[in-house]
This record gives structure tokens, sequence and C-alpha cells, in this order.
């Protein structure tokens, strides 16, 4: 039964001392709640009672006070900084110095460009680096930056125009490390990789570009001999890493730290953005040891000096070289060795090759391919070519292109 008064109009109300006393207990257990949470959490207090802050804040109060900002080192590891410390001492800048005179001397050397190199190399005390041609091409002399900011002179060992390849060598005093050559035929799209070299000269030296492997067969057209004409199609990686002028000869690495390419150019940026190339690791170890032993690249040769078909204007394709008018791409034969291969078989100048060794041939670079890539020194190559109209079949030795220079 509960507890209640009586009202003159006869109803029941609750007696007031019992009610006084159940609001009394509910404000207690309140109080006590508020109590229990403020203790446990001081800094919740209204106006904030600073004497009850976190050491951690005590002592930012403190070095604020005195003038000093807290700081923290966090040292940050990643798979592209590991990646980085492997290869980075591997890769130094060189210098492109030629002659020149001027007003106060007969002659000095003169820095015309600057680039990028990897060593890869280290032995019988001369250490070996690889870089690309158009880096060195026409030095007189040639300087290496070291990464401890160190010049040492280099000599050319051997230079390569048609895979943009050079070795250099120099002594190996103070040099611990060389490059790891990973296998570039195993990359994948979308994988990972990291340039290392120097943009825009010496001023940038050892710079780190991130991106990853954007296509792994690819083809550049290049123009040889600067006459604006394609003269050879390079076999390439291609990158979104930033490449720039000066990163030329710099290493391409895989997350692994290992050298898979050899930065050689990109696209001018006018027209595209992101896409630098490089030439593959495995392209260029054949190369690299060729131009070790015999300071340059020997590759079979014809004798014979070429010119693209549609590089012919009509009216000479019908009056020179006579040929068929269903005939419209091959290679003009513009001149003939006379103690070469084709000579002696009996090429003569205006025959347009149109087939070797079975195999359509339509421009200069697909004759040059077929013969870099798929014959050898002392072979047997199998020519097709028009002759006043007429369908003519050679074949004939192939010999070392140096013997006919």
């Amino acid at each position: 039964m509960g507890y209640y008064d009586q009202t003159p109009n006869g109803r029941r109300q609750p007696k007031r001392g019992r009610t006084f006393l159940t609001g009394l207990a509910g404000v207690l257990v309140g109080a006590l709640i508020i109590w229990l949470l403020f203790s446990a959490r001081p800094d919740l207090l209204p106006g904030g009672d600073n004497s009850q802050v976190s050491q951690h804040q005590q002592e930012t109060l403190e070095n604020s006070e005195r003038g000093q900002t807290e700081q923290r080192s966090v040292e940050v590891t990643n798979d592209v900084t590991e990646a980085v410390e492997i290869a980075n001492d591997t890769v130094v800048g060189v210098s492109n110095l030629q002659a020149a005179s001027d007003f106060f001397s007969d002659s000095s050397n003169q820095e015309v460009g600057t680039g990028s190199g990897v060593i890869y190399k280290n032995e019988n005390g001369s250490a070996y680096v690889v870089t690309n041609h158009h880096v060195v091409n026409g030095a007189t002399n040639i300087e290496v930056t070291m990464p401890d900011g160190g010049k040492k002179e280099a000599k050319l060992v051997g230079s390569d125009v048609w895979t943009d390849l050079a070795v250099l060598s120099m002594d190996s005093d103070g040099i611990e490390n060389v490059a790891q050559f990973g296998d570039s035929d195993v990359l994948k799209q979308g994988e990972t990789v990291i340039a290392i070299g120097n943009p825009l000269g010496l001023d940038f030296y050892g710079s780190v570009t991130t991106g990853v492997v954007s296509g792994t067969d690819r083809a550049v057209p290049v123009d040889i001999d600067g006459d604006n004409v394609v003269d050879w199609e390079v076999d390439v990686l291609q990158t979104d890493a930033a490449i720039n002028p000066g990163n030329s000869g710099g290493a391409l690495i895989n997350i692994s730290g290992q050298l898979i390419g050899i930065n050689s150019m990109k696209i001018n940026p006018a027209t595209a953005e992101g896409i630098g190339f490089a030439i593959p690791i495995n392209t260029a170890i054949p190369i690299i040891e060729a131009l070790e032993i015999e300071g340059k690249v020997v590759r079979p040769a014809m004798g014979i000096t070429l010119l693209d078909l549609n590089q012919v204007p009509q009216m000479y394709r019908e009056d020179t070289l006579n040929l068929p008018a269903d005939v419209t791409s091959g290679v003009v034969v513009s001149s003939v060795l006379p103690n070469s291969g084709a000579g002696e078989a009996g090429l003569e100048e205006y025959d347009v090759i149109v087939e070797m060794d079975g195999i359509p041939i339509d421009s200069s670079i697909a004759l040059r391919k077929h013969l870099y890539q798929e014959k050898q020194i002392g072979e047997i190559l199998q020519v097709k070519v028009y002759r006043n109209r007429e369908l003519l079949e050679f074949e004939f030795e192939l010999v070392d292109n140096s013997s006919l220079q």
C-alpha cells in the first residue's frame, strides 16, 4: 500500500514528507554520478582546470613559455626508399666537354651538356659506366661527377648510335657499389618503377621520380643523322616516371633496386605529358658487352646506302626507277660499294628492294631490323629487287660493317 494524505474533498494524495525524501534521494544519486564522472575526467570540469592537464600538454606549455617548439622525429621507410638506397650510389653525373677557342686562350674544354650514367662494373682498378650515346657524342673530354660531389675523368670505351648506348671507364678509387641488373623481360604494365638521374643538370643531382611501367614493348622512331628523316625505331620501355633533359643515361630501377632500364628520352611535353622511355636492360646488356670488348657493335652489312621509296616523288618512280604501278613500298638502293657482298652479287643503283629472305620489306627501318636482329655476319642473305619493271633475285654473304668503312 502507498503513502497518501486525505484531502478535504475526500481525495487521496501522496504524503508530503515521503515525496520530499524521494526527490532528495534522486538528487543525491545524480550528484554521485556527476562526481564520479568528473573524478575520472578532470579536464571536463567547467573553466578547464589547468592544474589537471596531461604530462605531454604540460611539457608543451612549458616549452612554449620558453620559446621552444616540440619536435618528434619519425623515420619513414617503404619499398621505394629501400630501392633508392640500394641504387642511389651507382648513379653519377656525366659532363660532355668539348674543345673551344676564346679570346683569352687558344683552346679550352667547355661543358656543352650534362647527363647521367650508371656504374655497373668494378674490375681490376677500373669502374665502368653505361650512359647514352647522345650524352657523350662529340666529347673531347668526359667528366663524371660522383655521389659525394667528387669529379673523375672518364674515357670513352665505345659508343653505339643505333641503340643510343655508350660505355665509359674511370679509376675505381672510392667506388664501392655497382648496379644490380634485373630482368626487363618479366616487367608488367602497372609495376612500380623509379627513375634516378640529374634532370636539367647537376644542380638537381640524384633526383628521384616514381611511376609505373606504362608499356613493355614500344618502338619509337628516331632520326639518327639529323636530316629530319626517320632512320630507325628504338625498342624501349614506356613509363610515366618523370624523365627530363639530364636524366638521359640514368637508372630506371624496379622496386627491388635492380637496374631494368637506361633512361633515354621523352615525348615533347607540348604534345603529351608523362610519356618517357628507357632502353630495356635485356636489350642493353649485349650492347654493353660488345662495347667493352670491341669498342663498337659489330653488325652484318650489305654494302649499300638506302632511301625509302615513299620519299621518292611519283615522277621519278616512273621515269628513273621504272617501277610497275602496283609497287608502292620498298627501299631504293642509292649507292653500292664495289667490294661489298651486294656489289659482288650484282645489285645496282636504283634497284628497289621489296623482299629479304622471303619477308616483305617496305621501309629502311624494316630492312635494318631484319639485318641487325635476324641475321649474323657470314650468313647468306636472299634479296628480291625490281629493276626496269623486272623482279630479280640475288643472294650474297653478309660481312662485318666495320670492314666496309
